[in-house]
């Protein structure tokens, strides 16, 4: 079995903004640096918490170079090069290569798309000629696609194509992916210990934004099969990590970070900063999480 590229924790780390809503490049360098100081070993730029869908093409290519360029091969990078028209794909594709990336994640059709098997198959297989190893993306509730086992099955065989993040939330149906033997990723922060149990291969995990350290003594402890550890290390996670999945994903994730000390600013709009009425619950969530992070 050929070695898996994005095995243990990858960071959907947050784009950092300024106070007017445009990328701070500044405060970019400083959070990878750190983020690499705690033992990061991959990161996936302009990923959903990271914003996306609220960034240009052009901003989201120049996140790639420059975010590519501070790592300067130092993690693994997997860019977010999502988008309707399956040429642009390509073309984000061809330019994450050309910055470095080792990989690139991609929605189905995300609007009004197709949902036959078929077409799935023939858009990532279309995706593919932009040369980079591919992780196909389950969010069913956002998309309206599903990658189910016999999906999945189809999607491997396309070179290329090399794994499913899945974000469904839904345990059941990530297990029956990872039943086929075939690599899964875990895209969904409240079910991290679960995963990683049931054979999840790695995690694309923007709420470690919060708490990189802790998050990383989960993976250490599951790779190393230790199972009670990994049950101690979860239980001061687990409060936020079941709250910013409930609502507010990214605004939370950006307020919670913040606290912790790993601070991007505030959210772009049309998305607005946490709710002062929302913020107690997430302090309550947080715990002494931000203690431990200094440590």
């Amino acid at each position: 079995m050929p070695v898996f590229p994005f095995p243990g924790l990858n960071l959907a780390i947050t784009t950092p903004f300024d106070a007017s809503g445009r990328i701070d490049w500044t405060r970019l360098r400083g959070l990878v640096e750190r983020y690499l100081a705690d033992g990061i070993k991959g990161f996936v730029l302009s990923s959903g918490t990271g914003m996306h869908v609220y960034l240009s093409k052009e901003e989201s290519k120049e996140l790639a170079q420059r975010g590519s360029s501070i790592i300067n091969g130092r993690a693994k990078i997997i860019v977010q090069t999502s988008a309707l028209l399956v040429e642009e794909v390509i073309e984000r594709t061809k330019h994450a290569a050309d910055c470095g990336a080792d990989g690139v994640m991609v929605l189905p059709p995300f609007f009004e798309g197709p949902t036959d098997h078929d077409d799935i198959v023939a858009f990532y297989s279309e995706a593919a000629k932009g040369g980079l190893p591919i992780i196909g993306y389950n969010v069913p509730q956002a998309v309206g696609v599903e990658i189910t086992p016999s999906l999945i099955q189809r999607l491997c065989e396309i070179p290329n194509f090399h794994t499913v993040k899945d974000s469904s939330g839904d345990l059941g149906k990530q297990a029956s992916l990872i039943r086929t033997g075939l690599p899964v990723i875990n895209g969904a922060d409240p079910l991290v210990p679960y995963a990683l149990f049931a054979g999840a291969r790695g995690l694309i995990w923007g709420g470690a934004n919060i708490a990189p350290k802790s998050c990383l003594g989960i993976v250490e402890a599951a790779e190393a099969q230790n199972w009670q550890l990994v049950r101690e290390r979860w239980k001061p996670l687990e409060p936020i990590m079941s709250l910013i999945w409930q609502g507010d994903y990214v605004q939370s994730v950006y307020a919670a970070a913040k606290i912790t000390g790993y601070d991007a600013g505030k959210p772009r709009r049309p998305l607005r900063a946490l709710p002062a009425k929302n913020m107690l619950a997430l302090r309550m969530a947080l715990g002494d999480l931000a203690t431990r992070e200094a440590a």
